[in-house]
């Protein structure tokens, strides 16, 4: 579904991310793994057209979308959940998912996202900003799927999220994929949680692609070398 070609990507005259190659083939999970600082944000900021790219290439489904503007690539199906979640903190729940609606169009209602974390009924009504982490997590995707992306990037969902949370994230991955046929790309830095759901893994050092495969033949020795501390 999306593929990337030898991608480039700097800010200003420092260039960050070099000759990244990165395959998400469609209905799978592919996890981006890697220690702090090595680019693996940069990439995924990159693929929706946050970041240009000094050279290389994008494609989704096998069109170019190098050059595309951000709103166009959700339009065409790339749904984003960044670092530290961003929902709008004035915007009660409700409010922050019928945003979503407006984006793209393709949703009628908010039904979606409260079927998939049914908590977020409860808060409704309640500023985005003064939920928990786990809870604005829940928004972030929740608002997210509301565009129908084909292609859902996620990007550390589990950063700072209390363990039982953890588990109802991972779940909700889980049946995006299977119940509702989306393929996700995600960077993640807790390596069971990983295992559990990638069926592909890709590992970046020092802004470059260092190792990658099925998650099934994952060597221990290969994630010691490259994201322990």
């Amino acid at each position: 579904m999306l593929s990337v070609e030898r991608l480039d990507v700097a800010y200003g005259g420092s260039q960050v991310v070099w000759s990244v190659d990165l395959d998400v083939p469609d209905g799978q999970v592919v996890c981006l793994m890697g220690r702090n600082g090595v680019g693996k944000t940069t990439v995924l900021r990159a693929i929706m057209g946050l970041l240009p790219a000094r050279s290389g290439r994008i494609t989704l489904d096998g069109q170019d979308i190098t050059r595309w503007p951000s709103d166009r690539r959700a339009r065409a199906g790339l749904g984003y959940v960044p670092q530290g979640r961003e929902v709008f903190p004035h915007l009660s729940v409700e409010e922050n998912l019928r945003m979503a609606l407006l984006g793209c169009e393709r949703a009628t209602s908010i039904d979606d996202a409260l079927d998939l974390f049914p908590p977020l009924r409860r808060f409704l009504g309640r500023k985005g900003g003064v939920l928990s982490g786990g809870e604005q997590q829940m928004l972030a995707i929740g608002r997210a799927l509301l565009t129908r992306p084909k292609l859902l990037i996620l990007d550390e969902p589990t950063e700072g999220i209390q363990p039982s949370i953890i588990l109802e994230i991972e779940e909700a991955i889980r049946r995006i994929k299977t119940e509702r046929g989306v393929t996700v790309l995600l960077v993640e830095q807790y390596l069971d949680f990983a295992e559990r759901l990638a069926d592909t893994y890709v590992i970046m050092a020092k802004g470059s692609v260092v190792a990658s495969g099925a998650t099934k033949d994952l060597q221990v020795e290969v994630v010691k070398h490259h994201l322990a501390v």
